[in-house]
């Protein structure tokens, strides 16, 4: 999509909990910054006002799209901002080649924006006849219409089950496979709004299906796995690590992160003298998670389910 096009569709994303997530990554003057998730650049901007003089921010977006606004965003902040094209898994790679380690803080806000949910031929989004594609990357093959039209029934149910824990996987992967092959996003809801499903919650009985296609077309699970691991060793001594997640599926896998990085001590509990000689690495900030204020979730009702988890190397 041309930068013309993209600058003049309404930008509806509004960056969650942006306050919080300055305060509690102490960002100071000079400092040097990572977002791994730059989206159309809100934390990313609010970072650089923060950080100066001298501070530098280092945005990262497998979304073409979203990287386009970013640029436009901060050009006032071209000279110490650095915005790379690319999944956050490689961010390690990514500071290393630009001599960017260590740094103060690193963030990341897991969740899909606005942009991409609202904009057409994404398929991230049932309220419009989208195409089945659900990728952050489109450089990337796989799309969400190979999964839909080419799993097997029992497959596609434990992928949905996987990343979405939706006690009616099966009976969606049931009247997915009937109605087979499927290519739009409305057409994939409707099927599964039309199946006799329990709903338990008060959204779309299709949400959570799409959620778990996209984790899958865009493998954010061991996306997430390997930039937590990373962050470690791009993090300077006394740096923050900030995460924000969405679901319990991210948020579960975080915290076990936080679990692993806090302990002292890696030995089977029946042993009687740690043998592992592991140390701690991590300190929790925040031992509760933080969460939006009511205005905010009232001036921003997709933030309502954010958590932010906030460690800081030790």
């Amino acid at each position: 999509m041309a930068l013309e096009t993209v600058m003049n569709l309404k930008r509806y994303h509004t960056a969650v909990m942006t306050t919080e997530v300055v305060e509690n990554l102490e960002v100071v003057q000079g400092g040097r910054y990572v977002d791994g998730t730059l989206g159309e650049g809100g934390h990313g901007e609010a970072i650089l006002l923060a950080s100066q003089p001298g501070g530098q921010l280092l945005g990262i977006d497998a979304d073409h799209e979203a990287v386009m606004i970013s640029r436009e965003r901060l050009s006032n902040y071209a000279d110490c901002s650095f915005i790379v094209n690319s999944k956050f898994s490689s961010m390690k790679e990514i500071a290393a080649r630009l001599d960017y380690i260590p740094v103060h803080g690193i963030l990341l806000d897991l969740g899909i924006s606005s942009l991409q949910l609202d904009f057409e031929n994404r398929g991230f989004s049932f309220k419009n006849e989208d195409p089945l594609d659900m990728r952050f990357d489109i450089s990337q093959e796989k799309k969400a219409e190979t999964i839909v039209n080419g799993y097997t029934e029992k497959n596609l149910s434990d992928l949905i089950f996987r990343f979405s824990e939706d006690p009616n996987s099966r009976k969606i992967a049931k009247a997915i496979c009937n109605n087979r092959p499927i290519y739009s996003s409305r057409d994939l809801a409707r099927i599964i709004k039309n199946t006799n499903l329990k709903v338990r919650r008060k959204h779309h009985p299709a949400t959570l299906t799409f959620q778990a296609l996209r984790i899958a077309v865009n493998e954010e699970i061991e996306e997430l796995q390997k930039v937590l691991n990373d962050s470690i060793s791009i993090l300077g001594l006394g740096g923050r690590l900030a995460v924000i997640t969405y679901h319990s599926i991210e948020d579960r896998l975080v915290k076990e992160f936080i679990k692993q990085g806090k302990s002292s001590c890696s030995c089977p509990p029946l042993n009687y003298e740690c043998v592992c000689s592991k140390e701690q690495i991590l300190r929790v900030v925040n031992k509760k998670p933080i969460i939006p204020s009511e205005t905010e979730i009232i001036e921003n009702p997709r933030s309502r389910s954010a958590k932010l988890r906030v460690i800081e190397r030790i």
